[in-house]
């Protein structure tokens, strides 16, 4: 039917100009901007999704920049512990040439005057082997706590803290034996649900870091073992351990050592970051850290038998010393895994992100040509619809 009051056609193919032109809108968006989904209103969830990924992308990149600093702080700890290491083999051939008999007072004056001068450089390269502010070889320093991952774990565990011994606080080169009335045969022994998952034989010359470590060592990594230097207490953690089963117990033979943590009670503990401890490392002479052997007086090369002394006494610093450097290096080597699994890990998630709202280019390319034409043709039809009801017209003529 033909009317001068409505344009069925008309109607319909403006509906379809309408609908290509707003299908042209979104693909030239997509194609000036590069993506399929740029706001919330193209896809509310994709949207939200790929906020979320991009909120955890620049936490890893703040992860990664802790990890980095972290990691040249520990460089610039080893290669002062390199060159500490190099002066003491210097002073341990001063210190075995003092020991010959033949040698007359000037000579033996002239030896001792090398090593005191040697002994002094050790403090100048420890005292100055600084990044960032951070210096983890020097008398008095802290321990540095480093965030590996921008998760946290999620877990529990369960944490023995052992008790606080008043007045004594010995720090990590001191020997565990004497610490709070330990003795060499307080061996400790750790227990889940009262099995044994491991022993620690404490031996008279044992460092606090040295229990550390073999805490971790013996018990297969099942219990993790830290000291707070400032209180003087050792803390136990089992993540696999929680409330009601897999209970973290500590015996230790003959009298309980409650300085060790026998007979303290477990608490729950809550996963949180996942951070890894940088350990100070005292490479001080007048600390007590790995080079407290040699921090006696001068005119230790006074004569044949002080000569001896001072020689075995560099032997003890120097095998302290590269045992520390080892630690160190192998907490080095755990940082730049760490640094190399969060960059493939920022390009996968940046990846994932681009899967998500990036555009495909050459498909919308391929389709704007496409809905340009329908453009075109709608247009037409349109103008078309529009022209029908002149026919009317020549009825009446």
């Amino acid at each position: 039917m033909l009317s001068v009051n409505s344009n069925y056609g008309a109607s319909i193919a403006l509906q379809s100009l309408n609908s290509t032109n707003k299908e042209l809108t979104q693909v030239q968006n997509r194609i000036n901007t590069g993506y399929k989904v740029s706001s919330a209103r193209d896809n509310g969830a994709v949207f939200a999704i790929a906020e979320g990924q991009r909120a955890r992308q620049t936490s890893i990149v703040a992860v990664k920049d802790g990890i980095d600093r972290a990691s040249s702080a520990v460089d610039v700890a080893l290669a002062a512990g390199e060159s500490i290491g190099e002066i003491l083999k210097q002073m341990k051939t001063k210190s075995t040439a003092a020991q010959a008999g033949d040698l007359t007072t000037e000579q033996r004056s002239a030896l001792q005057a090398d090593y005191d001068a040697l002994r002094a450089q050790i403090d100048q390269i420890a005292n100055s082997a600084q990044f960032n502010g951070l210096n983890l070889v020097a008398a008095g320093g802290s321990d540095l706590s480093v965030v590996m991952s921008d998760l946290s774990t999620g877990t529990t565990g369960r944490q023995v803290a052992s008790t606080v011994v008043a007045g004594e606080v010995p720090g990590l080169s001191a020997y565990v034996v004497g610490s709070g009335s330990v003795t060499a045969a307080d061996d400790t022994t750790f227990n889940l649900n009262g099995v044994a998952i491991g022993t620690v034989d404490i031996t008279a010359t044992m460092t606090i870091q040295q229990y550390l470590d073999a805490v971790g060592t013996q018990t297969g990594g099942r219990v993790t073992a830290s000291y707070n230097q400032s209180t003087g207490q050792f803390a136990y953690v089992a993540k696999e351990a929680v409330v009601t089963t897999n209970e973290l117990t500590l015996t230790t033979t003959g009298t309980a050592r409650s300085f060790l943590g026998q007979g303290v009670a477990a608490t729950a503990v809550s996963g949180g970051s996942v951070t890894s401890t940088i350990t100070n490392r005292d490479f001080t002479v007048g600390g007590s850290g790995a080079l407290a052997s040699i921090s006696g007086a001068a005119s230790l090369l006074a004569s044949t038998g002080s000569a001896t002394t001072t020689s075995g006494n560099i032997d003890t610093a120097i095998t302290a010393i590269n045992s520390q450097m080892a630690t160190m290096g192998s907490q080095a080597k755990a940082l730049d895994v760490q640094t190399a699994f969060l960059a493939k890990l920022n390009d996968v998630v940046e990846q994932g992100i681009s899967n998500l709202v990036d555009a495909d280019l050459a498909k919308e390319s391929a389709r704007l040509q496409s809905l340009q034409i329908k453009q075109q043709l709608g247009a037409q039809a349109l103008s078309i619809a529009n022209q029908a009801p002149q026919l009317i017209l020549s009825f009446f003529s």
